[in-house]
Order: C-alpha cells, then structure tokens, then sequence
C-alpha cells in the first residue's frame, strides 16, 4: 500500500514553530514523506525574539539569553551553523530595599539561602526574619506529592515572609512576571517539592543536591555564567533557521482566523478567505489566540482563562561620561511592595560587553507587574521618565539617552497558576479522544524559557513524525 504524504501546518512563527519547522526540515531531508507550512501574521518571524542592531548596539527588545544548561537551544544553534556562542560575564546582583541597592546573598539559589555566613551578614533581612527563615530545618515537611499549592504559600510556610517578599519575590517575578501568591509550584518550580519530600528542610535539600563547583572557563579565560546568548544575538538564530527552510513554506503576513476538523483532516480558515487542509497542526500561538482559533471545541476555555501579564522593556543608551555607578554588577531587581515603578534593571554593557561600543553604558530596564500594568499604555516619553526617574535615586545620571527603545509586551507573559498542570492535563486528553493530530506548543504550555520552547516544538514533530 503507498505510504501518504503527511501535511504539517505550524502556527505561529515565534521560536517554537520555528524550531518545529526546522525538525521537519530535516525529517524531510532524511526521506520521511512529509510536508509542511508555516503560517505568521507578522511581516517577520521570531516572536518575542527581538533584536536591534544600530551604530555598534547590539539590543534585545525581548529575552536577551537562555539558560545554558539547557542545551536544546544551543543544539538548535549549532545545528544551523551558529557556534559563537557567549556566555554573561557573572557579577554581583542586587536587590532594591528602600532606596539602596543591596547584594544578594551569595549562595542564594532563588532567593532561597543556603550558605551561612552571607545569610547571617545580609541587610536585606532582619534578625527576625533570618530566625524565620532558618526554622526551615526543623518545620514539618507540609506538602503531599500531587498537591499544588501556590509558590507564596509554599515558600512563605518554610521561610517566612521576610525572605519570600525581599528576595523569592522579586527574583522570580523576574522570570514570570506573576503574582508569587497565585503562580503554581507544581508548574514552575516542582523540583522544590520534591527536594522538601526528600529532605525535609529546603535549605538543607537544595544545598545537598547542588553540583559541586566547576571551574568552568570561556576560551578568554573568564569565569563562565549561567546564561547564553550569540555574538549576532538571538535575532540571528532566528535568521539562521529561516535561511535553511523552505521559502515556499514559510507564509507571513497570514492571519488565521479558525481551526476546524472535518473527518481526518484540519481546515484552517484564513482572514482573506482562503482555507487550507492538513493531517496535522501544531499551534504554537498565545493560549488565549489558541482558544479563539479553535472556539467552535468545548475543551479549550481554560485556554481563554489564563492570565497573562502586560509587560515592556525599556533599553537606553548613554554616553558613559554622563553616569555613574556606585555598584559593580550586572543589575538589580525591584520588589512588588516598593515604590518605584521598575521591575529591573539590567547593566547590559557589564553582563554582555559585546553589545555596547566604546565609551557607552547600555541599560535594559523593565516596566509591568502582574495586576499592575498601566505604566505599559502611557507615551514612550512617560515612560522613559518614570523609568529615569526611578534610576537617578540608585545612580548617577546626567542628561537625556542618546536614544531609547521601547517594546511593548501585551499579554505576553502567561501565568502558571495553581492547577495549570492538571488543567493542561485535561485538555491534552481531550484532544487525543476528539483532535488527534492537533498538537498545542510554547510557553503557554510546558515552560517559558527559549530552550523549554524549542523542546515542546521539536517534540511535537517526534510524534507527528512517528505517528
């Protein structure tokens, strides 16, 4: 009997349909009867990933690295010809309390602190606080294997507030944006879980399980970070996935308006009436367009549901003459209950020097919280106001940036929240009974970060591939 060509659609042409397209490409290349189309309603491709490059900057109006131990990323990377890969330079990080910047204690993983004398040094903390937190060696473990509980429940039953609203806070919202109170353990950080399952002390697990200390060491000689980027920056991996596939597949500028099945086969319908059919389609667009896209199937409120928050980073550049800063490190971050209106702040030129000339500070500073997002609709110069502002209280500042770019995030940050894992659950059976061959991708889903991203996407063609 002949074997049929399988038609792949991927929707979306952010990081995780790109590296879904990729796997096809290859798959074809390797003799698999297979096809695909991607379909963008942007005039480009890369999603979040958004790279600037201008007089000698190297800006990113997205994410600017990806966990390095993470590899799928810098597989991916390699596996399309990118082998400059750069790693942060490390230095201290610090913490806003009041009006000072204050360094996070060393050994903090998270927040969480687990080597004793920068625990007891800190400012950050009060003696209070500190005895709080150090009742995490003998505080009942409280958690049973499947329970999800919120991350602020969790960490504020072990440690204390102290330690959850001036250090766990605002590093993790950092990471999701959220509200710590609401965000899922189960979804975000489970390995904290079992760590308590298994050690009955947080502090006493994590620093039990740690990896003994490597000098891991560039080709320059510098300490290694934890974080990856490209000399070209993301934007090139963007580009250089794009260079390798099909032009004939790759569709911009394509607005979908549904996804429907009829027998074994998905009609997409498209804003300009066209409508396309294949066996199977990756979606890898927002949970929220996901639901809409396929409104007409009961399975996907929860989709719909989800909260996301409003974000926007803010990248500036000064003449290095015109600031100074008392601090040495990469950047800071903001707790929720401050009075500033930034998030963060990263020094871009010290974490990544390849991104700024000569006799040049670039800052990357960040703007929305879960629940409080206003700051993110008012005019490019309000914001750079506020975010100036904010700044001239913890450095040196003269004058204007040289230039600035804004890039507004709307909902573009979902929220893991409690029960998002048996919800997501439900939802995959649902599909797998009524909409085999659908498949839902991104950071929606199974992990925010890049290489979580890149993982779900190529997972996705697995099993098309071998279904």
């Amino acid at each position: 009997m002949e074997q049929k060509e399988k038609r792949v659609a991927i929707i979306g042409g952010g990081i995780t349909g790109l590296a879904a397209a990729h796997k096809l490409e290859k798959a074809k290349e390797a003799g698999e009867l297979i096809s695909y189309d991607l379909f963008e309603k942007d005039e480009s491709l890369g999603g979040k990933i958004k790279t600037k490059r201008e007089n000698g900057f190297l800006i990113e109006l997205g994410p600017d690295s990806y966990l390095a131990r993470k590899e799928s990323m810098t597989t991916l990377a390699k596996q399309v010809g990118i082998d400059d890969i750069l790693f942060n330079n490390t230095g201290q990080s610090y913490v806003l309390k009041g009006n000072s910047l204050l360094p996070i204690p060393g050994g903090a993983i998270m927040g969480v602190p687990t080597e004793l004398q920068p625990f007891i040094t800190t400012r950050l903390l009060s003696p209070i606080g500190k005895l709080r937190a150090a009742a995490d060696f003998v505080y009942p473990r409280f958690t049973s294997k499947d329970e999800d509980i919120s991350l602020g429940h969790f960490f504020r039953r072990r440690l204390g507030n102290e330690v959850v609203d001036r250090m766990i806070e605002p590093l993790l919202s950092g990471i999701y944006a959220g509200n710590l109170d609401k965000l899922s353990l189960k979804a975000t950080f489970p390995e904290f879980q079992k760590i308590e399952r298994r050690y009955g002390s947080l502090i006493r697990g994590i620093k039990s399980s740690r990896p003994k200390k490597k000098t891991n060491q560039t080709v320059d000689g510098q300490t290694r970070g934890m974080f990856a980027t490209f000399r070209g920056g993301l934007g090139s991996l963007v580009e250089a996935i794009e260079e390798q596939l099909d032009p004939n597949a790759i569709h911009k500028n394509s607005k979908l308006i549904s996804i429907d099945k009829e027998k074994s086969t998905f009609q997409l319908h498209f804003s300009d009436g066209e409508v396309r059919g294949y066996d199977s389609v990756i979606v890898t667009t927002p949970p929220n367009v996901t639901s809409q896209l396929l409104h007409t199937y009961p399975y996907f409120d929860y989709l719909q549901e989800m909260e996301s928050t409003t974000v926007a980073t803010v990248a500036m550049a000064l003449k290095k003459e015109n600031i100074i800063e008392r601090h040495e490190g990469t950047g800071f971050v903001v707790p929720k209950n401050s009075n500033y209106t930034i998030t963060a702040c990263t020094w871009t030129h010290k974490k990544w020097e390849h991104s700024t000339p000569s006799g040049y500070a670039l800052l990357r500073a960040y703007v929305g919280r879960a629940g409080d997002s206003a700051i993110v609709s008012r005019s490019d110069e309000e914001i750079v106001s506020a975010v100036m502002h904010d700044l001239k209280q913890l450095m040196s500042i003269k004058g204007k940036p040289e230039f600035f770019y804004i890039q507004r995030w709307q909902k573009s940050m979902p929220q893991y929240n409690v029960g998002h894992t048996y919800r997501l659950a439900k939802i995959k059976e649902d599909i797998a009974r009524n909409l085999p061959g659908l498949y839902l991708a991104g950071a929606g889903y199974g992990g925010i970060g890049l290489p979580d991203c890149i993982d779900q996407g190529e997972k996705a063609v697995e099993q098309i591939v071998n279904s």
